[in-house]
C-alpha cells in the first residue's frame, strides 16, 4: 500500500463531527472576528501550556515577530540588536528577526538533537546580544534549564520558537512555558492543527501580552485608539473554534506519536540510517521523525519506490538561502551536513501499524550503495 507522509484531511475526520459542530456555532453567532471562540482558546492554550497569558495571531512566523515588535516597543529590544537563533531552523526563526530590523546571529546545533549547543551560544554572546530565541526542532524540547541560565546570566530575554513542540514538556512543565515567551504555529499540518494559517503568542508577562494583542489588532487597545504601528494578523474566531475541539485531543495525540516513534526507534536497524537521539522518549512531542543518511537522496527514492512518501525538513538553511545572502560566508559546517542528510518519515496519530511496518522493512532493505 502507499503510506502518506501526513494525512490531515483523515486526522480531522475522527472528529469531523465536532469540527462542524463548532463551524455552526461560529455561523450562528454572527461574530466572526475576536470574539468568544479565540478568547476562550486563549485561555484554555494558556492553562494547557500552563503560563498566565495566550494572544491568538494570524500564523507562526507572525508569532514569533510580534513577540519581538512587543520588546521593542517595550523598550526591551532596540533596531541593530543581536538576537542568537539556531543556524538549523526554518527560515521563519530568521524572518522574525530581520522583520524587525534585529540582527540574527546563527549558532550550529547540538549534533546528536540537531537543537541549539548551549556552548556555541555561550561562545556566540556578544555586546549588542540581547535575546536568545530557542527553536524546539521536529518536537524535541532544546535544553531550556541550561539556555535559562545562560540568559539570566547575561540579562538576555528568552524566546521559544515553539512551532513545532505542541505538548513537548519536561519535569512537569509543557513547551511555551519556559521561556519569557514562546511563539506556536497552527499550521494543518502541525500536533496541533488549525484548518488553515493560525498562531499563538504565550507568556507570563502581561505587558507583553497586551503589546501583542495590541500590535495584532492594528496597534489598537481600545477601538479607534491606536498608540502603536500595528498590524492585521488576527486568529479568527472559525479557527479557534477548530483548535478548541483539537486541543482536547492533543496529549492523546502525542502519545500515539510516541508509540509510532518508539517502534521505528526499536525496529529500524541499517547502518546507513541514522535514529534521531532523543534524551527523553516521554517528553518528545514527535512532529517529525528525523532520520539521517549520507545516502540521503537515494534512501528516499528507495522509500518512494516502495510507496512511501517523505520529506526533507529543510534541504537548504536560512544562511545558504538567497533572502540571507548577507549571512552565506558564515561557518557552520554542521548545520550544512545535517541539513544534506536529513530525512522525515511519515509521522501521525492516525499512521496505522501495518504502514510503520512498511516503514520500517522499507527501510531495512536500503542498502548504502546509490
Amino acid at each position: 500500500m502507499n503510506v502518506p507522509f501526513f494525512n490531515a484531511g483523515e486526522s480531522n475526520a475522527r472528529y469531523a463531527d465536532e469540527l462542524k459542530a463548532a463551524a455552526a456555532r461560529v455561523i450562528d453567532s454572527g461574530w466572526y472576528i475576536l470574539g468568544e471562540e479565540v478568547a476562550a482558546f486563549e485561555q484554555e492554550f494558556a492553562a494547557y501550556c500552563g503560563v498566565r497569558h495566550a494572544v491568538g495571531v494570524g500564523n507562526g512566523l507572525d508569532a514569533l515577530s510580534l513577540i519581538l515588535r512587543g520588546y521593542k516597543e517595550l523598550g526591551a529590544l532596540r533596531e541593530g540588536d543581536e538576537i542568537i537563533v539556531p543556524g538549523n531552523t526554518f527560515i521563519a526563526s530568521f524572518l522574525a528577526i530581520t522583520e524587525n530590523r534585529l540582527v540574527p546571529v546563527p549558532v550550529e546545533p547540538d549534533a546528536a538533537t540537531f537543537n541549539i549547543d548551549p556552548v556555541r551560544l555561550n561562545e556566540a554572546i556578544g555586546p549588542r546580544t540581547r535575546a536568545i530565541m530557542a527553536v524546539h526542532l521536529y518536537g524535541q524540547l532544546a535544553d531550556m534549564p541550561v539556555l535559562a541560565s545562560v540568559a539570566k546570566q547575561h540579562g538576555l530575554l528568552l524566546i521559544e520558537d515553539a512551532a513545532q513542540a505542541h505538548g513537548a514538556r519536561r519535569d512537569g512543565r509543557k513547551a511555551g512555558a519556559f521561556g519569557d515567551a514562546a511563539g506556536f504555529s497552527f499550521f494543518p499540518t502541525k500536533n496541533l492543527g488549525a484548518l488553515g494559517d493560525a498562531g499563538a503568542v504565550v507568556t507570563d508577562d502581561a505587558a507583553l501580552a497586551a503589546q501583542v494583542a495590541a500590535l495584532r489588532n492594528y496597534g489598537s487597545d481600545v477601538k479607534y485608539h491606536h498608540p502603536f504601528r500595528g498590524v492585521n494578523s488576527r486568529l479568527d474566531e472559525m479557527q479557534a473554534a477548530m483548535l478548541r475541539v483539537k486541543l482536547k485531543y492533543l496529549d492523546e495525540d502525542v502519545q500515539r506519536r510516541r508509540q509510532v516513534a518508539r517502534r521505528y526507534r526499536d525496529a529500524i536497524r541499517q547502518p546507513d540510517i541514522l535514529l534521531p537521539a532523543v534524551a527523553h522518549e516521554e517528553q518528545h512531542a514527535w512532529h517529525l521523525f528525523v532520520v539521517r543518511s549520507g545516502h540521503r537522496d537515494a534512501l528516499q527514492q528507495h522509500l518512494q519506490g516502495c510507496g512511501i512518501q517523505s520529506q526533507v525538513h529543510y534541504p537548504v538553511p536560512p544562511h545558504r538561502q538567497p533572502a540571507y545572502a548577507m549571512l552565506q560566508g558564515a561557518h557552520l559546517p554542521l548545520t550544512d551536513r545535517l541539513h544534506r542528510e536529513v530525512l522525515s518519515l511519515p509521522m501521525g496519530p492516525t499512521l496505522p501499524g501495518d504502514a510503520v511496518e512498511q516503514v520500517i522493512q522499507a527501510c531495512q532493505a536500503f542498502g548504502c550503495s546509490p
